[in-house]
């Protein structure tokens, strides 16, 4: 059993050779970190666990099938590695930190969607708020430029409704952990 923590650089060719000790191995989620074929004859070598923050950016994820999606996808290199020839272990812990990374990554644009798509709703809707706050005389029409009292009242409450001191305060803790 052997542990890294997240500040691995990166796993030399042939680092593991033979080692038919080698059960289990913790590892940072990185791209490129394995150089060569560190894992060959490897043959016990059978589970994979990720250090690092990856486990609080699943949790993290707006939508359950997402964390569902991304542990399953986690965990499915300890169902295959065992099954895996010891010749070929590390192009498939290869292959499948890629697929990792390249889902995560697919699932935090999609949040970020989501959360730009929330934020322009929460400032639609503290906006409108605002707006039906509005006292009737504003409303009526400025005797001075003839024009509707409404449009500089719509501009004074959206100015005023407070959603972008709301949405800088309130960001912050949606924002998806590196």
């Amino acid at each position: 059993e052997i542990k890294f923590g997240v500040n691995l650089e990166g796993i030399g060719n042939e680092a593991f050779y033979n080692c038919i000790n080698l059960r289990l191995i913790a590892i940072p989620l990185k791209n490129d970190m394995i150089e060569g074929d560190p894992f060959v004859l490897c043959r016990n070598l059978s589970t994979i666990e990720l250090v690092g923050g990856i486990h609080k950016t699943v949790a993290s994820l707006h939508l359950e099938k997402w964390r569902d999606d991304m542990m399953e996808e986690i965990n499915r290199i300890n169902e295959i590695l065992p099954h895996t020839d010891s010749q070929g272990k590390t192009s498939t812990i290869q292959q499948w930190i890629e697929s990792v990374i390249h889902r995560i990554e697919c699932y935090k644009v999609e949040h970020l969607q989501l959360l730009k798509e929330a934020m322009a709703l929460l400032e639609l809707a503290l906006w409108k708020v605002k707006l039906f706050d509005v006292d009737e005389d504003m409303l009526e029409p400025n005797a001075d430029d003839g024009k509707e009292g409404s449009n500089g009242a719509r501009k004074e409450q959206r100015i005023t409704s407070g959603a972008s001191i709301v949405i800088k305060n309130v960001l912050s803790f949606l924002i998806l952990p590196k």
